[in-house]
């Protein structure tokens, strides 16, 4: 057994994972999710800017120190869409690297979707005809797949940011803007989706912030739990009664909303959007929720990880930032 950290570096959000892991399974130590919203401003300027980047290196701090309080034996920091989109992006990960002694690595899109196909599946087999969705803040990522594995994926550049950045400019968003939206979702996936995907898919796995929420939000518990959120069958109407309650109201409305995180509430619209067009173009009723995503793939990515040689970071040098 041994205990590693997994550190996802989104565009929206940054989050760790503590983990025990033996023989493929994964037990957690610790979980924090912090908003940051690394992605801002990326879709336009192509540019990581300070402000996020310092908003993502205080939290780091707090991650390092963290897994050091617990024993982590390996740290696996991965990035993904807004890192690859700007052209500092790499630059920004060698920073990471040296400043907080996690090894990094840079996903391109189809190795996202595989990456979290491996955490999804981590603790279950899916069935024939399952399709996982994981809607992030630069990116959507597609996963079709059975017993046998993966059988097709993709990664489209939509996600709760940069949908909110394109076209979710009012607050609340006006119709037209909502209507917008949405067709750019489905004509992208009407376009990437092959015909025999769309037509074989019969079950939907749904992953990540965006999606959790709107599960949690149509439990109507006052505290978020993770316990009562995975697994959960969020239904077609159910997904369509809460984006049309998120965007009815303006963000300081929503931030009030429980359990919704607040700082999730400037792009949580863009995304259920995203949801509810991908349900709707597999003609599915139910989104299963699973806790289990990315993260859960990059422990088990971490716990492969081979011996650091000694001194290859700086000691201590987080500190110093």
């Amino acid at each position: 057994m041994s205990r590693v950290a997994a550190i996802d570096l989104g565009t929206n959000s940054t989050r760790l994972l503590v983990a025990d892991v033996e023989d493929g399974r994964i037990s957690d130590v610790e979980r924090e999710t912090r908003i940051t919203r690394l992605g801002e401003g990326v879709d336009q300027r192509r540019r990581l800017l300070p402000v996020p980047i310092t908003r993502v290196r205080n939290v780091l701090s707090e991650f390092r120190r963290t897994l050091e309080s617990v024993g982590a034996e390996h740290a696996l920091a991965v990035a993904t869409s807004a890192i690859r989109d700007a052209e500092n992006g790499e630059a920004f990960l060698g920073e990471i690297e040296w400043s907080y002694g996690f090894t990094t690595r840079l996903l391109s899109g189809h190795d996202e979707a595989l990456m979290m196909f491996r955490g999804v599946t981590s603790e279950r087999d899916v069935e024939q005809g399952t399709v996982i969705l994981d809607v992030g803040g630069g990116s959507t990522e597609l996963v079709a797949g059975g017993p046998d594995g993966v059988r097709w994926h993709d990664s489209l550049d939509i996600g709760s940011v940069r949908l909110t950045e394109r076209f979710l400019k009012s607050d609340p968003p006006t119709g037209e803007e909502l209507d917008a939206c949405a067709t750019a979702v489905r004509s992208l996936l009407a376009e990437r989706v092959p015909d025999e995907i769309r037509g074989g898919t019969r079950f939907a796995v749904g992953v990540a912030g965006t999606i959790t929420s709107l599960a949690a939000l149509a439990l109507g518990t006052e505290e978020y739990d993770r316990d009562r959120v995975h697994g959960f069958e969020l239904g077609a109407e159910a997904l369509k009664s809460q984006l049309e309650r998120l965007a009815s109201v303006p963000v300081d409305e929503r931030k009030q909303m429980r359990p919704l995180d607040p700082d999730r509430a400037p792009v949580i619209v863009g995304g259920a959007v995203i949801a509810r067009e991908a349900l709707s173009f597999f003609g599915l009723d139910v989104l299963e929720i699973s806790e289990r995503d990315i993260l859960d793939g990059a422990a088990l990515a971490a716990a492969e990880l081979p011996e650091q040689e000694e001194g290859a970071a700086p000691p201590g040098a987080y500190t110093c930032c």
